[in-house]
């Protein structure tokens, strides 16, 4: 009896003796109460850092000419404070995702440095998507501020090409004021509503499609814009070929700033990645050395 027993025992130390030591004992690689808690880390952090940006200076340009930072100065330190921002951020939020997670039991080194990884890029990439999704609403109304309802209330006032408008409808030098009452001479120096919107219509089709007026447009155009202003003919085309010469330099500034803001974000955006990884690996390395069992 005593021999059977023996002989069981040492069977049992031999199967164990087979078992593989690197076999994970946990059922989830995934520790999503750690990433949730990183995740959201992440993104509040975001949101003070961007209002500590834009109360410091990082995200406006002054009005005067003669003080605050320049264009280009606004756009390179602005890039740099939104990866720097990034970086801040995810690395807290990385951090946290690594150091609170669960220990892996019997799972190779190099597994539990990939799943770290993959913790810190998991914070990262849902506080990006909970950033865009929740928190775009009060993040735009930090960065636009006053100016932002202003340039509202011009919107609502005639649209994007409202100014352009303005500008070709404004009356010659040295032609009558509008009466108060109306009458004939208020055609000449004002254009009606009806005129206006017609013609904001046709640049912005312009604007949209990106392409010039066609030549019965332009020409209906310098019509409109003699017949308002008092201008001749010839003063009248300049006034258009000018304005709309003006508006597509404008659109091209526009275009230019919203690549290089998009570029920047994508820097950003990948240094915040890398971040929330090397961060959630020292995290989650200190949990294994200091933390319990």
């Amino acid at each position: 009896m005593t021999d059977v027993r023996a002989a069981d025992v040492s069977i049992i130390a031999a199967e164990e003796d087979l078992i593989d030591p690197l076999v994970e004992t946990d059922s989830w690689a995934i520790d999503w109460a750690a990433v949730a808690a990183g995740t959201f880390a992440n993104a509040a952090l975001t949101l003070l850092l961007l209002a500590f940006g834009v109360g410091m200076g990082f995200s406006a340009v002054s009005p005067w000419s003669n003080s605050g930072v320049s264009t280009t100065t606004f756009q390179i330190g602005s890039g740099i404070w939104l990866i720097v921002m990034a970086m801040l951020a995810s690395t807290v939020g990385g951090y946290i995702a690594g150091r609170l997670r669960t220990r892996w039991r019997g799972v190779h080194s190099d597994e539990v440095f990939f799943r770290d990884t993959a913790h810190g890029f998991l914070s990262w990439a849902c506080a990006a998507v909970l950033s865009a999704a929740v928190l775009g609403a009060a993040a735009t109304a930090i960065v636009s501020g006053v100016g932002g309802s202003l340039a509202q209330r011009n919107a609502n006032d005639g649209g994007a090409a409202a100014i352009y408008v303005d500008e070709l409808f404004r009356p010659a030098a040295g032609a009558s004021p509008a009466p108060a009452g109306g009458g004939p001479a208020a055609t000449q120096a004002t254009a009606d509503p009806a005129t206006r919107a017609e013609v904001s219509r046709l640049l912005l089709k312009s604007f949209r499609d990106r392409i010039d007026l066609s030549a019965p447009d332009r020409a209906y155009l310098t019509q409109l814009v003699s017949a308002r202003t008092g201008l001749a003919q010839p003063d009248a085309e300049k006034r258009v070929n000018d304005v709309l010469t003006q508006a597509k330099s404008d659109l091209d500034k526009a275009r230019s700033a919203a690549a290089k803001l998009a570029l920047w974000l994508c820097a950003a955006l990948l240094a915040g990645a890398l971040a929330a990884s090397l961060a959630a690996i020292e995290g989650g390395q200190l949990r294994d050395r200091f933390g319990p069992a």
